[in-house]
């Protein structure tokens, strides 16, 4: 679930395709018992992807991986493209309190990582990010961040991100955060406050700064030839310095003159501008602004003329984000999702190349550019579709040869899976709903049991492709049809609404629109429907059984929200606490949406999920709604998973959960 802004920080010739290899170079490991006796679905479902995060060397003769460990671990390995080899085990996170998010390469023999962790600071769980330099030939790791000490004022929270590469191979462009120290008696005290970008030796460690730390600002953006362009500023008020959702940007000249304004998005007067990528070759930013309601994408000219030229907009859906490559960030298209994922290229050769790829690959037509190397000669290639979780291909350009290199899901190769299909459906006011429909494999669609699978978000969306949740319900024998609900993002504002709280009478609407659809058209079996959601999906699974309370026959939330005005509370120390309060909202819309205040009116047992260490939905909000549901005489289970955090990014967890759903679900719907 995401609200307003992240908590950041506490206050205080293409056309050929030629040999294409289908040699897998490494998988997974099978599980022991799979030659001898059958797997427990939930096992097979519930196992993290075999490929968190890859990416190419910039000579493009090794990949770098983050692959599951047991349990919540994570670890880095190093695979040569082409030998045939095991990956080489580099480093590894037992996610207790860190884990593993991202390796991208800035050298052929040098990784920049980034950690993810939750501290307990002040009262407050934090999440907080810390970025290394890893040597692939040793697996030495080197912090790259500012470093903390005693002296040191407040959380260094964030330690920011790599924003160009640069090519000298050694040397990249960081944004940093920094946070002031004291030392009484001494001028030697680290004083600067805030985000700037350095220019810093991922072998040395030597520091060049670029951009001096500015306290509001919130990002900086390169232009691939190391050059830093477009600044953004997140404007505060009151002694609290709370965010307002004031965001100026500001972009300075080839001629490396000052800063100028180039946007302001103000909330009040619902403007509209978020900044992807600089194209230093054409002295331009890319960004998305509105357009009939819906986010288009814009290329603005950064010589001072300030000349904004439409690039992209579809009629029917926004457009969310564009598509680069190389080690300058070139935009070679523009992403957007109808049914499907598409991309509307802008480079004419990867077009070709993508129309290549679609014949090479007709059964895969998720197909993404993810890294190239240096000279663009190889290109690291991901596709995958419904029914296939994914497999990564490295691209030879020169050879003409693509060899596959990866499953996504090794353990799912020879499971069959369930077609994912969009359908509409009419909602409790008649406005026709998007949503993707899921049924076993083999059945006739029809009498069957049933889920509807909300979202979270709500500010996000569903796509078609392979989904973890939905095949293990298919495969368990249930119909799922998962929800564009109102208040979902991706198709305007008019669809968008005032969000899924706000506005949550619409979304939970659309939410339980879907199961009346789902019995009115014989698909569901009406005594076998029930609902599963995680985060706002969650929310919505509980608070449908507000709205009506006789459709759903069993409910499970996973990490939900059950009180807004807790929702609210928890924002106080944080510096996005009135953007919080204004996606929430006030009146007796935050009572009347708020499921915990009515565990009197449910009628189906709930079972619910919450790891302890959730830094996004505190477990309160699970805890209350059990102990309000026991109090008024229902049916409540809630599971804890000590030491994870919302994702629960942890094997063992996930296949507990999923098998504990299930037979929640075979007992209160008498299957």
């Amino acid at each position: 679930m995401r609200i307003g802004t992240v908590k950041r920080r506490l206050r205080g010739n293409c056309g050929w395709m030629g040999l294409l290899a289908a040699s897998v170079l490494f998988a997974g490991a099978i599980p022991a018992e799979a030659a001898d006796a059958p797997v427990d679905p939930a096992r097979l479902f519930g196992v993290r992807p075999d490929i968190e995060d890859i990416s190419l060397s910039p000579d493009g003769s090794k990949v770098a991986l983050i692959m599951p460990g047991p349990g919540r671990a994570s670890i880095l390995s190093v695979a040569k493209v082409g030998v045939g080899q095991a990956p080489k085990g580099l480093n590894r996170t037992d996610g207790n309190p860190t884990r593993l998010v991202s390796c991208n390469w800035v050298a052929d023999d040098r990784l920049v990582c980034m950690t993810y962790g939750l501290v307990h600071f002040q009262g407050d769980m934090i999440g907080f990010t810390r970025l290394s330099a890893v040597d692939t030939n040793t697996g030495a790791a080197r912090e790259l961040g500012t470093r903390d000490n005693d002296k040191t004022l407040g959380l260094h929270q964030f330690d920011g991100e790599i924003i160009d590469r640069l090519d000298q191979r050694e040397w990249v462009l960081l944004s940093r955060s920094y946070v002031p120290q004291v030392d009484i008696g001494t001028r030697l005290a680290q004083t600067r406050s805030g985000l700037g970008v350095d220019k810093v030796n991922v072998r040395t460690l030597a520091v060049q700064n670029v951009e001096v730390a500015r306290e509001n600002a919130a990002r900086y953006m390169s232009d691939g030839n190391g050059h830093v362009r477009i600044m953004q500023m997140e404007m505060t008020a009151g002694p609290q310095q709370s965010l307002t959702g004031v965001t100026v940007t500001y972009y300075r000249s080839s001629q490396g003159d000052g800063w100028k304004e180039l946007a302001r998005n103000d909330p009040k007067t619902d403007q509209s501008f978020t900044p992807l990528g600089v194209d230093g070759g054409q002295n331009a930013v890319y960004v998305l602004k509105k357009k009939d309601g819906r986010n288009a994408l814009y290329k603005i000219l950064l010589d001072g003329s300030m000349q904004t030229d439409l690039v992209y907009a579809n009629p029917q859906v926004d457009v969310d984000d564009i598509v680069t490559l190389g080690r300058d960030g070139h935009v070679i298209g523009v992403s957007y999702v109808t049914d499907r994922r598409e991309v509307a290229y802008l480079d004419p050769d990867y077009e070709k190349l993508a129309r290549s790829l679609s014949k090479a690959l007709p059964g895969l037509p998720l197909v993404r550019f993810i890294d190239a190397s240096r000279d663009l000669s190889k290109l690291l290639i991901f596709a995958g579709s419904d029914i296939d979780p994914g497999r990564y291909y490295v691209l030879d350009r020169s050879t003409h040869q693509m060899k596959e290199i990866s499953l996504a899901r090794p353990d799912l190769e020879h499971v069959r899976l369930a077609e994912q299909k969009a359908v509409t459906y009419s909602s409790i006011d008649g406005v026709r709903v998007p949503a993707y429909l899921t049924l076993p494999p083999g059945s006739n669609g029809k009498n069957l049991p049933a889920l509807v699978m909300p979202h979270g978000g709500p500010s996000a969306r569903d796509e078609w492709g392979f989904d973890w949740l939905a095949q293990y319900f298919a495969h368990r024998g249930f119909a799922v049809l998962q929800p564009n609900f109102r208040g979902s993002s991706g198709y305007g504002a008019d669809w968008f609404v005032d969000n899924g709280f706000r506005s949550w009478r619409t979304a939970i609407g659309d939410v339980v629109g879907a199961g009346r659809w789902l019995i009115k058209e014989g698909i569901a079996d009406p005594a076998k429907l029930g609902i599963f959601g995680w985060s706002y999906g969650g929310y919505a699974a509980l608070q449908s059984n507000v709205l009506d309370s006789d459709l759903f026959k069993a409910v499970i939330a996973v990490a939900p929200v059950t009180d807004l005005q807790s929702l609210k509370q928890e924002a106080q120390n944080f510096t996005n606490d009135r953007l919080v309060r204004a996606f929430v909202g006030d009146g007796p819309a935050v009572t009347d949406g708020s499921p915990v205040r009515h565990a009197a009116a449910f009628k189906a047992p709930v079972l619910m999920f919450h790891g302890d260490q959730d830094g996004n939905v505190r477990i309160f909000q699970s805890r209350e709604m059990d102990d309000a549901l026991r109090h008024a005489g229902k049916s409540s289970e809630l599971v804890v998973f000590k030491g994870l955090d919302h994702q629960l990014d942890d094997s063992d967890a996930r296949t507990q959960l999923l098998a504990r759903s299930y037979d929640f679900l075979k007992a209160n719907l008498h299957m």
